[in-house]
């Protein structure tokens, strides 16, 4: 019960976070589930609920969503997605923790050394197979899908609409890799279908909230905020990385 409602909180606190900077919110609640349970159900469960959140964040934002970039990169995603579907991985809290502790230090490259642009074709595709790898492995990849926005010309509100649709195709993606196991008893078990109903319910309030405050902050402060904060968690998920493999 206390897992339970935990994980309710984590997901309305952590969806406003998404629904003002476009990730952080998305890694931070991978940390708390990954903290909370099984390495793979954690994955899919995260799938489920950012699945939702994301969705509800594009339905929000959908004016301002860039579709013709989200093609290129949903045909990456695809790729990745088949790969995955005929190798066998087992993902282990190690491997959650250290991809959450190290895509952050993404959004410190120097801009001059990132020649990505989300409005080219094969940067687009290549983006989409490695930032659905990299979610499939982790369970998130703000940080990767951000570069491709660096040297684009779209403002705050476009970033966060056309990356809520690039992330939730990462969400269902492990839905579909690892989806059976909130089926099973230990999923059953690890949280309740109403559970995952009100947190579903939760990230939804969570990114509404996110949205409001969006509006109220200017492109210069969402760019700064967001780089501190994901760099923030990173090194927390980092150390928690290093103390597993120490243990």
């Amino acid at each position: 019960m206390q897992a339970s409602a935990l994980i309710v909180v984590a997901a309305f606190l952590t969806s406003i976070l998404s629904g003002v900077f476009g990730m952080a919110g998305g890694i931070v609640f991978m940390g708390v589930l990954t903290w909370l349970l099984p390495a793979a159900l954690a994955l899919a469960l995260h799938g489920v609920i950012q699945f939702a959140s994301n969705t509800w964040r594009f339905l929000l934002h959908r004016r301002h969503i860039a579709w013709p970039v989200l093609l290129w990169f949903g045909l990456g995603s695809a790729a990745s997605l088949a790969l995955f579907s005929v190798i066998l991985f087992a993902p282990t809290k190690f491997l959650v923790f250290l991809g959450l502790g190290l895509t952050p230090i993404l959004v410190w490259l120097p801009e001059r050394w990132i020649r990505l642009d989300a409005g080219k074709r094969a940067h687009a595709v290549a983006g989409g197979f490695v930032a659905n790898a990299i979610s499939l492995i982790s369970g998130v990849s703000g940080p990767v899908s951000d570069l491709l926005f660096v040297n684009t010309t779209l403002n705050r509100h476009q970033v966060v609409a056309t990356k809520a649709v690039m992330q939730a195709m990462g969400h269902a993606s492990k839905i579909l890799v690892y989806g059976g196991l909130l089926v099973s008893a230990e999923g059953r078990e690890a949280l309740a279908l109403p559970a995952t109903l009100v947190a579903v319910a939760a990230s939804m309030a969570g990114i509404s909230v996110g949205g409001i405050i969006l509006d109220r902050i200017s492109d210069a402060q969402f760019r700064l905020i967001r780089r501190w904060l994901v760099t923030l968690f990173g090194l927390a998920f980092l150390v928690q990385a290093i103390r597993i493999a120490v243990a």
